[in-house]
């Protein structure tokens, strides 16, 4: 691998893993934890993909918080 892809794919992790980061710590704010919450490792590999966060699944009590904390900030 040629240093510059390198770099474009730390980048894309980087990205991603602060994305991934940013939405947990919001999501805690309004009590819900994803404990699947990850980065998609396929989307870094890919030259033409932008990189995924994964939601992943839940529970469904969780998925009834995140949908009320939704609800709430929509108002």
């Amino acid at each position: 691998m040629d240093a510059v892809k390198s770099e474009r794919s730390a980048e894309k992790t980087r990205e991603a893993e602060a994305a991934r980061d940013e939405l947990r710590e919001a999501l805690a704010g309004v009590d819900v934890v994803l404990p699947s919450l990850g980065v998609d490792l396929v989307s870094l590999t890919s030259d033409y993909l932008s990189p995924l966060v994964e939601l992943g699944c839940c529970r469904a009590d969780v998925a009834w918080k995140l949908a009320a904390a939704l609800r709430r900030s929509a108002q």
